[in-house]
């Protein structure tokens, strides 16, 4: 069929022409930016699954919602930036979102003192000399000058919150690879929430992430398992990923054979992005409407081909000797959590060993602790990846370790 017309969009982070699936999550995202405008408060929310579930898609679609209840936006991927970084581009971040709140001629002494709050947020210096926000405020003494992130998060966020609230308005903020945060960023975010919730500010810190991030939070504030709900999406249902199969064709006129979308929903397992991988290689292989049961088989081999050489490739491309080793192991015992000494006895390896090999790949976003002792892939299926990319476990001697890929 014509590929200028093809619906289906295995793009990282695109929204598919048919979002399913995730109608309780946004219910929620609603209630809350709709209590917190009211003066009331609500918890915040980070999202968490595996990737290719749509935590990303999901992102975008609270950015909508927030747009359309005349919320103010601060969204961005965090990556791993060290602590001065992180204020840096945050002040920046901030400095945005209080221009749109209200251009400063018509700044109250409200709107002036945020400002000057945020100035005293960014100001620090760096190994190239004195970085500023480039506008002509003067930082305001006694706020957001601690030289504590934390402490320095919170009175940035509390004086842009009572701008907003002066506003009749609200700021949400909206973080993708939350995991990426280090303790002292994620730490500073939690507390300066909290602050907000306890002026009882319309400021709410909705983030996304891997599975790991709710205990990554707890670690940084204990509290933060009472200030956060942190609902976990995974693969879509039966029906709603015979939805997310069918729909996207029939916005062109073009229909499912029912058993193509039951071969379709067995090869993905109704994960969103595979789904649209899959559909997007099954539109180019059929010539017709209805779509069949032959055309999915036909485009199988293209889509687990694509799959390999990109969103699981890209992957294994960063790891080390020991750490392919590591993730190779783990697919050779299966498909679910695997337990760390079992995965050292196969390396033949004593579990000291390869403890800071099985950390670094956490740390990397490629494995997380599903129960104390045991590590999973964060990715879907990349147990088969690993066993067709590297069909035998080879184990590198320690002290020949590379480096990891850049």
């Amino acid at each position: 069929m014509d590929s200028t017309r093809n619906p289906y969009t295995p793009n990282a982070g695109a929204s598919p022409e048919s979002v399913v699936g995730r109608d309780e999550q946004t219910r929620a995202f609603q209630v809350l930016l709709r209590r917190l405008a009211s003066g009331r408060t609500h918890q915040s929310m980070i999202i968490v699954g595996l990737r290719g579930v749509g935590k990303t898609v999901l992102l975008t679609e609270f950015r909508e919602i927030a747009q359309a209840e005349h919320w103010e936006i601060i969204e961005f991927e965090a990556i791993k930036h060290d602590d001065m970084r992180f204020r840096q581009t945050f002040a920046g971040l901030l400095k945005s979102a209080l221009l749109r709140l209200s251009p400063r001629v018509r700044w109250t002494e409200v709107g002036k003192r945020a400002a000057a709050v945020i100035t005293s947020f960014g100001l620090s210096v760096d190994q190239q000399g004195a970085w500023s926000l480039s506008w002509d405020v003067e930082p305001a003494e006694g706020f957001a000058d601690h030289g504590e992130l934390a402490m320095d998060l919170s009175d940035a966020l509390v004086a842009v919150g009572e701008a907003a609230k002066e506003r009749e308005r609200g700021v949400a903020i909206l973080v993708d690879e939350v995991q990426f945060l280090t303790q002292a960023q994620l730490e500073a975010l939690i507390q300066a929430i909290h602050k907000t919730v306890q002026r009882k500010l319309p400021v709410t810190f909705v983030g996304a992430g891997l599975p790991q991030i709710a205990e990554l939070a707890g670690d940084a504030k204990s509290y933060a398992e009472r200030l956060f709900q942190f609902p976990a999406i995974d693969s879509l249902n039966e029906d709603d990923a015979r939805l997310a199969i069918v729909e996207p064709a029939q916005s062109e006129d073009v229909d499912w054979n029912e058993d193509a979308v039951d071969l379709a929903i067995d090869i993905t397992r109704g994960y969103p992005y595979f789904i649209q991988e899959l559909g997007f290689q099954v539109w180019e292989i059929a010539e017709q409407s209805p779509i069949t049961r032959p055309d999915v088989e036909a485009a199988r081999e293209a889509y687990e081909s694509k799959l390999d050489g990109s969103f699981f490739r890209v992957r294994l491309d960063r790891a080390t000797p020991l750490q392919t080793a590591y993730m190779r192991a783990m697919a050779q015992l299966g498909p679910g959590p695997q337990k760390a000494d079992a995965v050292a006895r196969l390396l033949k390896r004593g579990s000291t060993q390869v403890g800071p090999t099985r950390a670094e790949l956490i740390d990397m976003g490629l494995l997380y602790t599903s129960d104390h002792g045991y590590a999973a892939f964060t990715v879907p299926d990349f147990d088969k990846f690993m066993l067709r990319a590297v069909p035998k476990l080879e184990v590198p001697e320690l002290r020949t370790r590379s480096r990891k890929k850049k």
